[in-house]
């Protein structure tokens, strides 16, 4: 028997369009899967996109934090669910393009049980200095580094993290030898970077702004491709450094199958959020930018990732703990 839309939603569909005709499913709310704790920037992020997101689709959205094995646990959670919409996932660099290359069997394939919905947050890092490193811009780093190779610390928030591989492709883009201590997890990275038990740090910039404007960091050069809009007057590495980019980005999954046309309504009301200039000043207020894409975009550029961050993990052999 051929189904109808019940006549009376027809009185919604001027106001509310993404509910004509909507899946029983919609009925239960969406679940926004992430791989970190409460209190980090995706978390931050995901917190902030789930209210808009649920306006958008008229469905409760709901963020489910699923912490544990480097986002591993997450990510294979959404790989099992069901292709129907309602799970998705908030994965970020480490999730879609660096565990793979670290962990070579993975309970799951991105290519094989992912469809791309859109390219979502791009987060900005830095590069922090400790003050009594005599390099106020990050040519004098460089050339601090070079005349002394294997003097100069980096902390990270633990091995294969995004900081980890961001100082390893600094070491190859400058040809520099500076020498990484893995941390667990990002506030004693820092209190090491603080103590000058290392020397510097590539982190996000939520991370240790505060300490930059109390004069107990050095800034001196962000890692995305552009300056950004929180700190204009600081030069973008690539300015010196030509090609060394590191974008700890966010994306939106579906689990593979899920219907073409259950992605394309996600994907309008994604891109919907991304277009509200209130949720682009949120953002932008943590150093976070909404970019936006087509899952066709998004799949190009999930590969590209998953291509320079094998290289970087091959280049310094980086293993697992």
């Amino acid at each position: 028997m051929r189904r109808h839309c019940n006549p009376l939603r027809w009185l919604l569909i001027a106001a509310m369009p993404a509910l004509a005709c909507a899946h029983p499913d919609q009925a239960k709310p969406l679940r926004l899967v992430i791989g970190f704790p409460p209190g980090g920037p995706i978390d931050t992020a995901a917190r902030m996109l789930a209210p808009a997101l649920a306006d958008g689709l008229g469905q409760s959205v709901v963020v489910d934090n699923r912490a544990g094995a480097n986002g591993i646990v997450a990510t294979d959670i959404v790989a099992k669910a069901a292709p129907n919409g309602q799970t998705l996932l908030l994965g970020t660099t480490g999730n879609f393009a660096i565990n793979p290359a670290l962990y070579p069997k993975l309970p799951f394939s991105i290519p094989r049980d992912f469809a791309a919905i859109s390219h979502v947050v791009s987060t900005s890092s830095l590069i922090y200095v400790h003050p009594a490193v005599p390099a106020n811009s990050l040519r004098d780093f460089i050339a601090y580094a070079i005349a002394h190779p294997g003097k100069l610390n980096y902390s990270s928030s633990g091995t294969g993290s995004i900081p980890h591989l961001a100082g390893e492709l600094l070491n190859t883009a400058a040809k520099i030898k500076t020498i990484h201590v893995p941390y667990k997890g990002t506030a004693p990275a820092f209190s090491a970077l603080l103590g000058n038990e290392a020397q510097f740090a590539v982190s996000a910039v939520v991370s240790g702004l505060q300490h930059v404007k109390t004069g107990r960091l050095r800034a001196i050069a962000t890692t995305t491709r552009k300056r950004i809009t929180l700190l204009p007057e600081l030069p973008a590495a690539n300015e010196t450094l030509p090609g060394y980019e590191v974008d700890n980005w966010y994306g939106v999954v579906a689990p593979a199958g899920t219907p073409g046309t259950v992605i394309a309504r996600l994907h309008r009301a994604l891109l919907r959020v991304i277009a509200l200039p209130d949720m682009r000043e949120k953002f932008s207020s943590q150093g976070l930018d909404l970019v936006g894409s087509s899952p066709a975009e998004f799949d190009v550029f999930l590969k590209a990732e998953t291509t320079k961050w094998a290289r970087v993990v091959r280049s310094a052999d980086i293993r697992p703990e």
